[in-house]
């Protein structure tokens, strides 16, 4: 199979277009697929059986991975477990406990310092003259998770980024079972952690059951908790916390280099990527994934609102293009 980004793959269709005063000015490329409550591919556009890298959309993956080596997690914990957390005071303050129940420190994390993703706290952050920190990267709090599974197994802490360790064969293997396929290739992420690349067909189908999997099991634990505390897996100002706090049952998750993850309690499920990591287009695309999929909701519109400024007033829009 080739890659969707060699040369030799034909161009992926459009998935959103941006309009400009009535003129377009711009197109974001890539792949989707969306699957039918039984499972099967619904819509497939472009290329989504080729392997990507989901980035964080990941997460829930490493975070089943982690209660399956034995870490007890639950709530609040288990969802930041998965989290790609916006740098709120909620946040950091569970992520400073959940390293000191384990006799574990910051500076344990190996995080690359960063600022807080959500741009009105990471405004806020540098008005109270701070600097970047590694706790206040948004991957901290599944650090701190994976960190402390180290701990109560006698790990290694400080090779607990090698794609060697214990912990991450695991994560392997429980991506490959839930996706339905081999994984591709292991990258790292941007947070230091080894990544795993999957096809989009894969990645729908992992978010396809782990919400339909048995209740206790750890994939059904990880979706219960992201949905019970959605606030902890994003933060109050980001899509994938609107979305499961506002459509019941739902599992939403995205990933750097505009990758997101949905699936409805029903099974029916989607994954998509902008091939040019373009997460301005996010947005319009899934609220155009989430309308074909038959959602019918608020948040929706909410969620696909993408204006374009032109001296302050609104001239235009990025909207989908399927």
């Amino acid at each position: 199979m080739s890659s969707p980004y060699s040369s030799a793959s034909a161009p992926h269709p459009v998935l959103a277009e941006v309009v400009r005063s009535g003129f377009t000015e711009g197109h974001h490329r890539g792949s989707l697929v969306l699957l039918a409550a039984d499972g099967s591919v619904d819509l497939a556009l472009g290329d989504p059986a080729a392997p990507v890298f989901p980035r964080s959309s990941n997460k829930p993956m490493q975070a089943a991975a982690i209660l399956r080596a034995g870490l007890e997690l639950s709530g609040e914990r288990l969802a930041l477990a998965a989290a790609s957390h916006s740098g709120e005071g909620l946040h950091l303050e569970l992520v400073r406990t959940m390293l000191a129940e384990h006799g574990l420190t910051p500076d344990d994390l190996r995080t690359p310092p960063d600022l807080p993703l959500d741009p009105v706290e990471a405004e806020a952050y540098l008005a109270a003259g701070r600097v970047r920190e590694p706790i206040t990267m948004n991957c901290s709090g599944k650090h701190a998770a994976m960190l402390a599974v180290c701990v109560r197994n006698g790990w290694d802490t400080a090779t607990y980024l090698d794609p060697a360790h214990p912990l991450h064969i695991l994560v392997g293997q429980v991506v490959a079972e839930a996706a339905g396929e081999p994984v591709a290739a292991v990258g790292t992420d941007g947070c230091g952690a080894p990544l795993m690349a999957i096809g989009l067909v894969g990645l729908a189908r992992a978010f396809r059951a782990f919400v339909t999997a048995e209740p206790g099991s750890a994939e059904r634990r990880v979706a219960d908790a992201m949905r019970a505390h959605p606030e902890y897996v994003a933060g109050t100002r980001r899509p994938d916390t609107w979305l499961m706090r506002e459509v019941p049952g739902t599992l939403s998750k995205m990933g750097a280099e505009a990758v997101q993850a949905v699936a409805l309690p029903d099974g029916r499920a989607l994954a998509f990527k902008i091939d040019d990591g373009s997460t301005r287009a996010l947005g319009p695309v899934l609220a155009r994934a989430l309308e074909l999929l038959g959602v019918d909701a608020p948040v929706v519109s909410r969620i696909g609102r993408a204006p374009l400024l032109g001296g302050a007033a609104e001239v235009g829009a990025i909207r989908a293009a399927f």
